[in-house]
């Protein structure tokens, strides 16, 4: 059996207060809860009590995994499977277009009231990442984290994963706290790729007790599954894209570390009010269909870059803002190559390449005639041949100048003191051991 963070009594939880200052990348923690505490609600200036948790200290546990691990006991319930439509959606991306929405934002988190309380950061870069084997390979390194207080308390969030270029999820660590006064908690996550299953880790601390669960998936159960970073990404392309996939139903973990369903809804297009500036945005919904809880919806109001203009918690009176308007990214149209036929080349209508053949003739010219004065032997050679073959006209004028220039070779043996009745041919002996031709 797997380990499980429940909570008894009470009738409010803590997520309500925690979804006002925590990450929209992050999993909320209304599942944590602190025995005999109670916060004083500024907006309804009343306590409210907190119910009390029981957190069962069994060792970890181990999923779904191959041969040798038993997969948790989850009733009757069949394991949720990403539909065609989704995984279609994540096979088609493109690498061109994830570095199109590779950049840095910020968001201020504030409360219902209106009062700054935080600041969130996300980052999307090109990164490198290296496996188990020491394979450098090329990622999508996501890096998102955040500061903020909540009645006074500090609280945070910080999230480093590292994706492929198709949002398949190679390594991730997340880790969320809440320094309570009496008893601070802190929630810590990792997932890995390992072979062909995904680990996932998670650590509760509550004070100084530890408490840790370990989960295996199988690589066949993950398809279309959506990380906390992936998610980051996806809504990028949605709005670099302006729509949503229809039907599309991913694969996402819910508060309990669970497989479930998480599928993305477009609202339509609203012009909202960012930095004194009027901008049209796209609103999209994601809601995380929890296997026991009830269902968690989130809109996002994202500009036609990818940046994230505005986060709504659904049912939390706070929400994330952009504070500046930031210099919106367009969309570059590619034009097709050039293509330049091939026109003829008539030389002698160039000027350029006409001065270049009359000078380089020229050149030939007054070399060539140079060379005959320093060597009149040559012209008187010619001469000769020409004489010789004008008065004896033969039919073979090659073998004719082969015997004519024979007697000026100087590897020609000597001739034989008698003459044979077999005329010799005129050309050079082939080499030693080799037959003639």
């Amino acid at each position: 059996m797997s380990s499980k963070l429940q909570s008894t009594g009470g009738k409010r939880p803590l997520g309500w207060i925690l979804e006002r200052h925590l990450l929209l990348f992050s999993l909320p923690l209304s599942s944590f809860f602190l025995p005999g505490v109670a916060l004083e609600n500024s907006a309804l200036g009343t306590p409210v009590p907190l119910p009390k948790v029981a957190i069962s200290a069994s060792s970890p546990s181990l999923g779904h995994r191959a041969k040798d691990h038993q997969p948790p006991a989850q009733g009757s319930l069949a394991a949720p499977e990403a539909n065609a439509e989704a995984i279609h959606f994540l096979s088609n991306l493109q690498q061109e277009e994830l570095q199109m929405l590779m950049f840095s934002e910020t968001l201020a988190m504030v409360s219902d009231t209106g009062e700054p309380e935080g600041e969130l950061t996300i980052e999307v870069q090109r990164g490198k990442y290296k496996d188990e084997l020491g394979v450098m390979s090329s990622c999508v390194l996501v890096h998102a984290f955040s500061r903020g207080f909540m009645d006074r308390m500090l609280c945070g969030n910080s999230l480093l994963g590292y994706l492929s270029w198709k949002l398949h999820i190679m390594e991730q660590h997340s880790q969320e706290f809440i320094k309570f006064h009496i008893l601070p908690m802190e929630h810590k996550m990792s997932l890995v790729k390992q072979d062909d299953q995904l680990t996932m880790t998670r650590n509760v601390k509550e004070g100084e007790e530890m408490k840790t669960e370990v989960t295996f998936f199988p690589g066949s159960s993950t398809v279309g599954f959506i990380s906390q970073a992936a998610n980051l990404v996806l809504l990028r392309v949605m709005a670099w894209r302006q729509t949503v996939p229809n039907n599309a139903r991913f694969l996402a973990l819910d508060t309990e570390g669970k497989l479930c369903y998480s599928t993305y809804q477009a609202l339509g297009f609203q012009t909202i009010e960012v930095d004194r500036q009027q901008v049209r945005v796209f609103i999209v919904e994601q809601t995380v269909h929890s296997v026991k809880g009830v269902p968690s919806s989130c809109q996002f109001y994202l500009l036609s870059d990818g940046h994230l203009a505005k986060r709504i918690q659904v049912g939390s009176p706070g929400y994330c803002m952009i504070p500046k308007m930031p210099v919106l990214r367009e969309k570059e149209e590619i034009e097709p190559r050039p293509v330049f036929g091939k026109k003829p080349l008539v030389w002698e209508e160039d000027l350029e390449l006409s001065s270049r053949f009359l000078d380089r003739k020229e050149e030939l010219r007054v070399r060539h005639a140079g060379y005959l004065r320093q060597h009149p032997e040559a012209r008187a050679l010619v001469a000769d041949f020409l004489l010789f073959l004008l008065l004896r006209q033969p039919r073979d004028v090659v073998a004719f100048a082969a015997e004519h220039f024979g007697p000026f070779a100087s590897r020609r043996p000597p001739p034989p003191a008698l003459r044979s009745s077999t005329r010799r041919s005129p050309f050079r002996s082939p080499s030693p051991g080799r037959p003639p031709a």
